[in-house]
C-alpha cells in the first residue's frame, strides 16, 4: 500500500483516483465493477483491457489477502465506456478500518464512476436459489455492526445521514432482468464474516427476510450512496447456507462454484455494462 499521512478518508480517494489516472492513462471512468470472490481473473472478459495495476500501488488501498481475490484494478473499454474493474476487495473481517474496506468504491467514485456493481459469492437461504445461481440484491440488512458513515466526518461532504430506501437502484436492476430474464431477486444480508454462520443463525436471518448471506458488500453499497452513485449488487450463490445441506462450508468450494458460474456471470455484467445510458467516454 503507498504511503499516506492522509486521515480524511475523501481527500486520500481523491488522491488515489488522480493517481490511478496517472497510471492507466485514463483521466476519468465512468462505471465500476467490484469482483467477488473468484472471479479476480475476469476482467478481460467484460471488455478491452487498456491498462492493469495492482491495487496496492494506489495511496490508502491494501492488497487483498483473501484467496480468490487477485487484487489488481483494471482500466477497461466496454461499449465505448471506460470501466474501473477492481479484481477483489478487502475485508472488514481481515482487522481493516471500514474507511478502508470502501476506499476502492469511494477512489472509484472519485475517478467519475456514476454507476458501481458490487458482486459477491453468497450462501442462499432461499431454497430458490441454487448453487451456481445469479441473483440481483433488491436490499440489505447491515449486521456487520459498523457503517462508513459513523465516527468523525468531514462537514464539507455533506449530509452524514444517507437515505437507503432505493440502496440497489431499480433502473440499473431492470436492465440486469432485461439482460438476463432468469434473474432472481433477494435481500442479502451482510455479517462481520470470519467465520460461517451457524444453522441457528440462519435460522435468525430467514426470520429477518433475509434470501442470501455473506461478509462483504453493504458497507460499500453505503459508502457509493453516500457520494451519490446508482448500485447493482449481484451476489453468485456458491453455496447452500449453513445447516441447509449435508455438507460443511469450504472456502475453496466458493471458489469452484465460481469458476463454474465464470461465463453467466461475465455475460451478465457485459450486457449490463453495454446497456448503461449516457454519453461514451473517449479512451
Amino acid at each position: 500500500m503507498s504511503a499516506t499521512t492522509n486521515t480524511d478518508p475523501f481527500v486520500l480517494a481523491e488522491e488515489a483516483a488522480a493517481a490511478l489516472a496517472s497510471a492507466v492513462g485514463v483521466e476519468r471512468h465512468d462505471a465500476a465493477v467490484v469482483l467477488g470472490s473468484g472471479w479476480g481473473d475476469a476482467a478481460a472478459g467484460l471488455g478491452t483491457v487498456i491498462a492493469e495495476i495492482p491495487m496496492s500501488s494506489l495511496p490508502g488501498m491494501p492488497a487483498p489477502s483473501v484467496g480468490g481475490h487477485k487484487g489488481t484494478l483494471s482500466s477497461l473499454s466496454v461499449g465505448g465506456r471506460a470501466v474501473l474493474v477492481l479484481a477483489g476487495r478487502c475485508h472488514y473481517y481481515e482487522g481493516h478500518p471500514v474507511a478502508t474496506v470502501v476506499h476502492g468504491v469511494r477512489t472509484a467514485i472519485a475517478a467519475g464512476c456514476r454507476t458501481v456493481v458490487l458482486t459477491n459469492a453468497a450462501g442462499s437461504i432461499n431454497p430458490a436459489f441454487g448453487v451456481g445461481t445469479p441473483v440481483v440484491l433488491s436490499d440489505h440488512l447491515n449486521l456487520t455492526g459498523a457503517s462508513p458513515m459513523a465516527g468523525p466526518f468531514p462537514s464539507d461532504r455533506g449530509s452524514r445521514f444517507v437515505d437507503l430506501t432505493d440502496a440497489y437502484s431499480p433502473r440499473l436492476r431492470a436492465l440486469a432482468h432485461r439482460v438476463d430474464a432468469t434473474l432472481g431477486e433477494g435481500v442479502y444480508a451482510g455479517l462481520l464474516g470470519g467465520a460461517y454462520e451457524t444453522p441457528a443463525e440462519i435460522r435468525m436471518l430467514r426470520l429477518l427476510g433475509a434470501d442470501l448471506v455473506g461478509m462483504s458488500t453493504v458497507l460499500e453499497t453505503i459508502a457509493a450512496r453516500h457520494l451519490g452513485a446508482e448500485v447493482l449488487g449481484v451476489s453468485l450463490v456458491t453455496n447452500l447456507a449453513a445447516g441447509l445441506s449435508g455438507d460443511g462450508l469450504d472456502h475453496h468450494d466458493v471458489l469452484a462454484a465460481g469458476l463454474d458460474a465464470g461465463p453467466r456471470m461475465m455475460a451478465l455484467l457485459r450486457g449490463v455494462l453495454e446497456g448503461l445510458e449516457g454519453p461514451e467516454t473517449t479512451m
